[in-house]
């Protein structure tokens, strides 16, 4: 699995993530990866992250860690079952298109799931 952030102004790092998403795993790549990037992107604080309620992002630990860098950046609040509001999914429709008008097509060798 891959984990990665972008925003209008630059692409963030990605991370390889070699096992199930835990709390204290995501924990690291927000600290280690998602903290220096808004740092540098948004060095005035008015950066929004965006994340889905996946558990490992709605854990105990991590609220408390956001709460403690919100005059850095804010998270923005998510509805449940809010499709719509991630931007993944419209990077991921656009990306399949592409792959799938070139010649030859690569889309068998990939997996948008």
């Amino acid at each position: 699995m891959l984990w990665g952030t972008f925003s209008w102004q630059a692409l963030g790092p990605i991370v390889v993530v070699e096992h199930t998403m835990k709390a204290a795993n995501y924990l690291n790549i927000i600290a280690d990866q998602l903290h220096p990037y808004v740092a540098f992107v948004f060095p005035t604080g008015n950066g929004i992250f965006q994340q889905d309620n996946a558990p490992c992002h709605k854990a105990r630990i991590m609220l408390e860690w956001f709460e403690e860098h919100t005059d850095e950046f804010h998270l923005m609040s998510r509805p449940p079952n809010s499709a719509d509001l991630n931007p993944m999914e419209h990077i991921r429709d656009v990306m399949e298109r592409q792959l799938r008008a070139q010649t030859p097509p690569m889309f068998e060798y990939l997996d948008f799931a």
